[in-house]
């Protein structure tokens, strides 16, 4: 069993004994299934996302989730608001830039974000990474048109530049924060015909990151977890339809000793 291995197993433990408050401005596309994504591992979510309320609520919250998934102008000032007082706090914020590179409004808001507070993690697929690269690449809508691969060579001088941890999904993930690289295998084909798995792994992320303080880690562990989650719910599953629900199932069921066991997460 790899060092990261058992942290996975130890950062569940802690989810499920603290159960911290996960403060989601996510998009409303996916607002249910996170919510239970997250209740599933064992956190607590709050779905907030009006502007004269998410201060108040953000004091609250172990982590803050900024989902651009569903943008309109109240949502984007919700968001930077929300964002400016988790970082006063030294609340962590994970951002999920949905479609960025896609079109201007999605990726100037992830910009902003990124720009106006202190994002810890930011969790995309290839093509949205790239897109705050700045190095005009495009994507598909949501769908990406780049691999982790792809992304890679641009992550490490990305992350550095930003000043935060960029965690890349595809087929293998990858987390770095511009010196460690951290490689997790892990998930199933079913995943991406099921709306909303990759912001729940956003979602996770963010229940990780209220127990472990470090970025890299915590990126690390909670796809590590999620993606064994996925691996299992596909044993499981005739199709999209009960995969969805066998993903629910296994975020609840999975011990930390099975998640020790079998999860495939490697530091280079």
């Amino acid at each position: 069993m790899s060092a990261l291995a058992g942290k996975t197993a130890e950062n569940l433990l802690k989810i499920r004994k603290h159960k911290p408050l996960i403060h989601n401005i996510t998009n409303f596309v996916v607002m249910n299934f996170t919510a239970n994504a997250l209740l599933a591992c064992g956190a607590s979510p709050v779905m907030a996302h009006a502007e004269n309320e998410v201060e108040e609520m953000v004091a609250f919250a172990g982590a803050l989730v900024l989902n651009i998934g569903t943008l309109s102008d109240p949502w984007i000032a919700a968001m930077l608001k929300a964002g400016r007082k988790a970082t006063q706090l030294g609340t962590p914020i994970i951002l999920d830039p949905v479609g960025s590179g896609a079109t201007a409004l999605r990726t100037d808001t992830a910009k902003q974000i990124l720009n106006d507070t202190k994002v810890s993690v930011v969790r995309g697929n290839g093509s949205e990474i790239l897109s705050l690269a700045g190095q005009g690449f495009t994507t598909k809508g949501v769908d990406t048109l780049h691999s982790v691969s792809d992304a890679a060579a641009a992550a490490g001088q990305l992350a550095r530049e930003l000043g935060t941890t960029l965690a890349i999904t595809g087929l293998v993930d990858m987390v770095t924060d511009g010196k460690r690289i951290v490689t997790i295998e892990g998930g199933h084909r079913l995943m991406p015909l099921v709306t909303g798995t990759g912001c729940a792994a956003t979602a996770i992320i963010g229940a990780f990151l209220a127990v472990d303080a470090d970025p890299v880690s915590a990126a690390a562990t909670g796809l590590a977890f999620f993606g064994l989650a996925g691996e299992t719910a596909g044993t499981r599953a005739a199709g999209p339809g009960t995969f969805m629900i066998q993903l629910l199932d296994a975020l609840y069921t999975l011990t930390p000793e099975e998640v020790a066991r079998r999860c495939r997460i490697h530091e280079d």
